[in-house]
């Protein structure tokens, strides 16, 4: 009920292109965000989705986050990973028109579940370089195989607690481009991700969040990345959260509709 409450006053506060003066945003908004445009590259994704969402397979999840609101088991089919735990396509092919648009180099995930969103990020330039963290092995391994069925050779998979791996991968980078943090879900460690991927961001550096409502907690982180004084521009999307580091821009903060 409380979820069900938070997207109501989101539906309720969410604007549109009416209410953005930047032509920077604007521009987002109009020719990205809000856009309808179908990629030839989303056929091959989605039909590894639908593989996904009619399997029978039962792994042994390992779970380093705040788990699952639908299931606390330690077993699971991979098809309600995939119908529970993978973003719609709408959100992965948001990320892909999003990459396809400012042409990041170095682009970081954390959480790669199933790899469906990866290969989102991962197919729209072949040059750019994908680096995906998953804290469960069994579903890593599912995540190469899709990887794989895609032809996918520009990501690289990192296996095991995002707080170990996350400072050891960053350190071996000058900088990233491009962030998707879809892992954890606790206030705690989204702030420790945000703050060390900072580190090693730039003005034009991306980063969403993943789930911002999820919880009181990552309400919390939320509100704690928007109030951040490298942040100039922040977008809610309700399942999502946009941020920009864009010095040039006046820092404000948006709830648009999508």
């Amino acid at each position: 009920m409380l979820y069900a409450f938070r997207y109501l006053t989101y539906l309720l506060k969410a604007k549109d292109e009416h209410s953005l003066h930047s032509p920077f945003l604007f521009d987002l908004y109009e020719n990205i965000i809000d856009s309808f445009a179908e990629y030839y590259k989303y056929k091959g994704i989605e039909a590894v989705r639908e593989e996904m969402l009619l399997s029978d397979k039962i792994i042994e999840v390992t779970d380093l986050g705040a788990g699952s609101r639908i299931s606390k088991s330690n077993t699971r089919k991979v098809s309600s990973i995939a119908k529970h735990a993978v973003k719609q396509d709408k959100y992965g092919k948001l990320l892909f028109r999003l990459v396809n648009h400012f042409k990041p180099k170095i682009i970081l995930e954390l959480g790669t579940s199933l790899g469906i969103t990866t290969c989102y990020l991962a197919t729209t330039h072949s040059e750019n370089k994908v680096i995906t963290f998953e804290g469960c092995p069994n579903i890593s391994s599912i995540a190469k195989n899709n990887f794989k069925k895609l032809e996918l050779k520009n990501i690289t998979q990192i296996e095991g607690d995002f707080d170990e791996k996350l400072p050891n991968e960053l350190a071996k980078l000058d900088s990233v481009d491009f962030v998707y943090i879809d892992g954890n879900h606790r206030k705690k460690a989204t702030l420790a991700y945000f703050r060390q991927i900072l580190s090693k961001s730039h003005n034009d550096t991306i980063l969403i969040f993943d789930d911002i409502h999820w919880s009181t907690g990552m309400e919390e982180a939320w509100e704690d990345v928007k109030s951040s004084k490298e942040v100039s521009i922040t977008i809610d999307l309700f399942y999502l959260g946009i941020v920009f580091l864009r010095k040039e821009q006046v820092k404000q903060d948006f709830v648009l509709k999508f």
